[in-house]
Order: structure tokens, then sequence, then C-alpha cells
């Protein structure tokens, strides 16, 4: 539905006129529903262009097109996401290598007036870092379970992209919101994955209230005492997941590609200034 209410037959598959997408084919751009798409080189084709694009291709190329796109269908980056983050978290029970200590974030390494180093690259590091074997066990649970569905509809790319903005705002919010608090873990980029599919699924007419209702409780935990948890990251992680994946809803045609590069960046921009705020109103 737009905005006031009205049907949009955009928004629907042009094959299926009862079923809402909003995934083009890359070829003609005309609206398809999952059932219709077959993965191209770029992005997704509808029936009537993969048939079209096989009888103008040789045999030998469609196999190891084929071949790609099975390997491009895999969501890769979750898996080295969880591998990197298991592998340094057994790393980091050699003794003197403490990649915790390294890694941890703290407002005061941005600042060079506090006597901590000046260290900026720690907004990003807490990532891959955790506090204990069920701390990384179940992020690293919840980034496999989400990412298997999210990273092939947003592509490799946009999935990376999405993760890194979504940490890098579960420390803006620690700075901005509990400074000189050390916090460690990926549970911000976890909320960012969690906001990004509230967004798209809302914006597809997908069913969303399993998501929010885990979204909702994993919220309430950080607040309660006893817990452990820095549920300034989350919020942050979750707000910037958010506006991510309304980036990406709003703006998925291919003539909106240049539209959407900026808006990214420029939420970056906006999420780094965030961290520095700490250090200069200090």
């Amino acid at each position: 539905m737009s905005a006031d209410g009205v049907r949009n037959p955009e928004d629907f598959c042009y094959r299926h006129p009862d079923r809402r997408s909003y995934v083009l084919c890359q070829r003609c751009l005309r609206t398809i529903c999952p059932e219709c798409q077959t993965q191209g080189a770029v992005g997704v084709i509808c029936p009537e262009c993969m048939k079209a694009q096989r009888a103008e291709t040789p045999r030998p190329v469609r196999r190891a097109r084929a071949a790609a796109r099975a390997m491009s269908d895999r969501p890769l980056v979750t898996y080295w996401i969880v591998g990197i983050t298991v592998a340094l978290f057994v790393l980091d029970y050699i003794p003197g290598l403490d990649l915790t200590t390294a890694f941890v974030f703290n407002s005061v390494f941005l600042d060079p007036a506090s006597g901590f180093p000046f260290q900026p690259w720690r907004v990003f590091t807490p990532l891959v870092v955790h506090a204990g074997i069920w701390h990384v066990g179940l992020n690293m649970l919840a980034v496999w379970m989400i990412g298997r569905s999210l990273e092939p509809l947003l592509g490799h790319v946009r999935f990376v992209v999405l993760y890194v903005l979504s940490g890098l705002a579960g420390s803006a919010a620690v700075a901005l919101l509990a400074p000189g608090t050390f916090v460690v873990g990926a549970s911000g980029a976890v909320f960012g994955l969690l906001g990004a599919i509230l967004v798209i699924g809302r914006h597809i007419g997908a069913n969303i209230t399993g998501i929010l209702i885990i979204v909702g409780i994993n919220l309430i935990m950080g607040f309660l005492p006893g817990f452990s948890i820095s549920w300034q990251a989350h919020v942050g992680g979750l707000v910037a997941g958010a506006l991510a994946g309304l980036i990406f809803a709003r703006t998925r045609h291919a003539d909106q590609r240049g539209l959407q590069y900026g808006l990214l960046a420029g939420l970056a921009v906006v999420l780094l200034a965030l961290c520095a705020v700490p250090a200069l109103v200090g």
C-alpha cells in the first residue's frame, strides 16, 4: 500500500498480482515475488528474462554462471563473521595474548586528554571479542540464524555494511549514554540486523510479530538487575539497523544506487561524529 492507503500495482508481482514484493528483475525492472526470482550475475531475474538469457548464452557459459549463482546464494559473509569471531574467542585463551583488552571499547580511547592512548579504531573492534562462552555463543547463533535469510536478500556487501554500521552505532550509543564504560561483544550488530529485518519486513508486508517479541524481550533484559548487558549498545544498534534497512528498502531501484551509497555514507559519518561527542564536550 502507498502512504495514502491506495494499492500501488508496482509493489506486486507482475505474474502473481496478489503477492506483494519490492524486488525488481534486473533486466526488465518488473516487480517479482520470491517464486519468480532466479539469481543472476547481479541481482535477480524474472522467468521471461531468464528464458531469453538462456537462449542467448552457450551451454558451457550457462553452467559456469549456474555454479557462480549457487555460490553467491550462500551466506558466506555470515559464515565468515561467525568463524572469525569464534576463532578469536578461542585464541583469547592463549596466555599473554589478551585480545579482549586489546579490542574492548571505552569512550576514553577517543579522548586524547583522558590519559589513555588515542585509539579510535576501537569503535569497531568490540564486534569480534566477547566476555564468555555464553556471550559469544548466543550472539553468533543469532548472527547465523538471521544472516542465512537476510544476507541473500541484501547481498554480501550490504550485509557487511549493515553489520559494521550497527556495531559502530552500539559504540556511539555507549559513548554518549554511558561514557567511561568498557564494552565488548556483537550485541549491537545483532540488534542492528533485527532492526533491519523489522523495517524491511514491514515494507514488504511480512508478519514481523515474532521479531518484535524477540526484540522487546531482549531490550527488557538489558534493564533488569543482575545482567551485565549494555542496553545502550542494543538500542544504538537497533536504531542504526532500522535506518539502514529503511535506506535499503527505499533505494532498491538501480537508478537509486548512488543515493543509497550516499545515505549509508552519511549515516556512517553521523555515527562517527556521535562517538566523538564525549571527547569534544568533556
